[in-house]
């Protein structure tokens, strides 16, 4: 394999990683400022309490309202409304504790056909 993409593929921390989480920082479901705030303490959070996860900032993940949006995978789960201190939540309870926070969730989609829309959710 290229060394180049060896090393791009280790600094991703594929090997190790449990959760994938996507983040979409706007400008359509939120401000620009409110998204990318929210992205910075998304990285800052996950590296300072070693959770064996990888991010990707989205750009779009196609709601266009009521972001910044969080997607966490593998257990598919979609929050909206994303804001840092809300991450801390999640953080706490879904990622480091194994249960999502469920009044946060808006849909789950496990990509195993096992989806649903919580219409009721508060985002």
């Amino acid at each position: 394999m290229d060394p180049i993409v060896l090393a791009g593929l280790r600094k991703t921390g594929l090997a190790t990683a449990r959760r994938h989480l996507f983040l979409c920082p706007g400008p359509d479901c939120c401000s620009r400022e409110t998204g990318l705030a929210t992205w910075e303490h998304v990285k800052r959070r996950l590296k300072e309490a070693g959770v064996p996860a990888m991010r990707t900032k989205a750009e779009c993940l196609r709601v266009c309202a009521g972001g910044p949006w969080l997607v966490v995978y593998p257990e598919g789960v979609w929050y909206g409304g994303v804001t840092p201190e809300r991450f801390e939540r999640i953080l706490t309870e879904h990622l480091l504790g194994g249960v999502p926070v469920r009044e946060w969730i808006a849909a789950t989609a496990d990509l195993n056909g096992a989806g649903s829309i919580d219409c009721a959710s508060a985002v």
